[in-house]
């Protein structure tokens, strides 16, 4: 019979199965054959293929392989632990982003005890098992089989009644679990504890405090020797630590997950504001500025009552129930509303910095990446349909602007429409999908499409930033909206006379600003461009008497718009250097006997590249230069 395998045809023996077709096709080495599809559906490889099928075998490299290699080493990582820890309770264990955890009811580890349960997955994968998949005939079958586990129980009574229940065994460990899994466990060559921490029962606060423990496995032992050095490398640029070393932002008990951001940071934060606001002039978009409270009727019209409010804080104020924005989108609206709008009006770019309240749990927040209060850099974009693929290429460029000025590639995604729950007709969502289809082509870039994953109101774009370490972070986002004028009853006059619904388009570019300003902070590990330096020029005195000359060259530096401190203590110059290093300066300009009577300066970078004696005119004119330019390189050449 014929299929096709890889987007090849091949002539195979009837019947085969997926592990069978591994060995023909000799996909043996542990990185490869980590996943099957079939039409586009994940299958185990015990799976028979038929005539016709379209058939995909994954690699660790393709990111659907690796979440299959990852959720078969959680369930290693599982059955190591029960085999040492047989009083554990297992709940779920996903993969993740990068690795994987799993949940345990009624067990407690330390770091102490890594060592042993890393023993123990090696016994496991040295035992070679091939997963095997059972069906269970009905609910009561499955009910009886987990009867012991009631974090089980409670899964499969969630379940629909139709819904099939399939457990996979291996050795002596069975779960729960809807698959698919690795051939065998024998691909499995590096396996890595990260981390345990606590986490609550499906996320709820009010149910059960599980331990969480983290794992992460290659089928190399380089990439795990890589993946490591990749961790130290991260671990160096933690925002929190780099942070505080740098007196950018601060957290307190009493404002859990609100940022207090220092005059440090509130530089780089006012840095990166003036880049976005004069690209937006440039763009013709029009800033306004919402309330930050408003009644809970806005928030029923917009559906964020209904479908948010577990995250919303609320407040009773002249017996009326007002609540704190988690979004700007319905006060844009109002602002659309407040006047009537022709055609000729549209479209129309209306921006805001607007700063958002969610509650978030205490357990998830992390930093600057993570809060209960930020700013979101929105925009709304009012047009008619025919505006769809202009609008999109023009955010697109202004997308493009931003993120290369910090030095950040990107990545995109469309995302079409789900299967259930969506609104607007079949007509509106063609011509949306498709307006945002031929802007992405025309812009050229590849891009990757999620079929099914776009929200209830409208297809998008998702913008993933990738830095310095290859990481990626999703940051901006481009949303067609045909719910919320609709729920407004948004319209313009149009040039025939008849009243028209405008099309939407949310989009955010930096995302949230604090969450942008700790990428960059990890991107930049602290050493920022001049432009973005709250430090950038200290002047080091070799003594006291060298004072006052340092502060004509501050007042010259600071005409120019550049940040400029004296370091004028009395310790050792080398000391000083040193210091100024410490704290990530972008230029050291020491001025001893020799500057004051040359009335110039010696310039050093924080990088230790001593460029010398030089005019004062000499060192603005291409420091400013650099500002100005917002360049990510010295302007300095020895």
């Amino acid at each position: 019979m014929k299929i096709s395998c890889n987007e090849k045809e091949l002539e195979v023996e009837c019947p085969i199965k997926g592990s069978d077709l591994l060995q023909k096709l000799n996909l043996n080495e542990p990185q490869q054959g980590c996943a099957l599809f079939i039409n586009e559906l994940a299958k185990d490889f015990s799976e028979t293929l038929d005539s016709g099928d379209r058939i995909e075998i994954l690699s660790f490299d393709d990111k659907r392989g690796r979440e299959v290699f990852w959720h078969s080493s959680a369930h290693i990582m599982a059955q190591a632990i029960l085999r040492l820890f047989p009083g554990a309770k297992p709940t779920i264990g996903p993969a993740i982003e990068s690795g994987f955890y799993y949940d345990f009811a009624n067990l407690s580890l330390s770091e102490d005890d890594f060592p042993k349960i890393e023993e123990e997955i090696q016994k496991i994968v040295k035992e070679n098992y091939k997963p095997e998949k059972y069906t269970f005939k009905n609910k009561e079958e499955a009910l009886l089989r987990f009867k012991d586990n009631p974090y089980k129980l409670e899964l499969i009574k969630d379940l629909p009644e139709d819904a099939p229940i399939t457990g996979y065994a291996q050795g002596e460990f069975f779960d729960l679990c809807r698959g698919p899994h690795l051939p065998n466990l024998g691909k499995v060559k590096a396996f890595k504890i990260t981390k345990t921490s606590s986490a609550y029962w499906r996320g709820d606060q009010t149910k059960d405090s599980l331990t969480r423990v983290y794992g992460i496995s290659f089928p190399d032992r380089k990439l795990l020797k890589d993946y490591l050095t990749f961790l130290e490398e991260a671990k160096k640029r933690d925002h929190r630590v780099l942070g505080t070393k740098l007196e950018l932002f601060s957290f307190f008990d009493v404002a859990a997950g609100m940022p207090l951001i220092q005059p440090n940071g509130m530089y780089i934060w006012n840095q990166l504001l003036l880049f976005w606001r004069e690209l937006h002039k440039k763009a013709r978009y029009k800033e306004i500025k919402t309330p930050a409270m408003m009644d809970r009727k806005l928030w029923e019209i917009s559906g964020h009552w209904d479908n948010y409010r577990q995250n919303m804080y609320v407040s009773e104020i002249d017996e009326r129930t007002y609540a704190v924005k988690p979004m700007n989108c319905p006060a844009c609206m109002l602002y659309f509303g407040s006047k009537s709008h022709s055609y000729r009006d549209l479209p129309l770019r209306i921006a805001e910095i607007g700063h958002v309240h969610r509650h978030e749990l205490s357990g998830s927040l992390t930093g600057l990446l993570r809060v209960r209060a930020f700013h979101q850099d929105d925009a709304h974009i009012f047009m008619k349909p025919s505006d769809i693929k202009s609008e999109i290429l023009g955010v697109l460029k202004l997308v493009d602007e931003v993120y290369k000025i910090f030095g950040l590639t990107y990545k995109i995604e469309l995302s079409t429409r789900p299967e259930k729950n969506t609104i607007g007709s079949d007509e509106d969502w063609l011509l949306a999908t498709n307006g945002l289809k031929e802007a992405l082509d025309e812009w050229g870039m590849p891009y990757r499409i999620n079929e099914g994953d776009g929200a209830f109101y409208g297809p998008k774009i998702d913008l993933h930033v990738e830095d310095t370490l290859k990481r990626t972070w999703q940051c901006g986002t481009i949303q067609l909206d045909m719910a919320l004028p609709q729920r407004f009853d948004l319209t313009y006059t149009d040039s025939d006379g008849q009243e028209k619904r405008p099309v939407m388009i949310h989009r955010v570019i930096y995302g949230s600003i604090e969450r942008f300003l700790a990428i960059c902070i990890e991107h930049f590990a602290g050493k920022f461009p001049l432009w973005l330096n709250p430090r950038a020029v200290r002047i080091l005195c070799v003594a006291d008497r060298h004072v006052p000359y340092a502060k004509n060259v501050a007042e010259e530096i600071e005409s120019r718009g550049l940040p400029v401190e004296i370091d004028e203590s009395n310790e050792s110059v080398s000391k000083k250097v040193r210091l100024a290093q410490m704290d990530q300066v972008s230029y050291m300009l020491t001025i001893g006997d020799q500057e004051c009577e040359n009335k110039t300066i010696s310039l050093r970078s924080r990088d230790n590249i001593v460029y010398g004696e030089m005019q004062v005119d000499e060192f603005l004119g291409k420091a400013e230069k650099e500002f100005k330019e917002r360049s990510l390189h010295s302007a300095f050449k020895l």
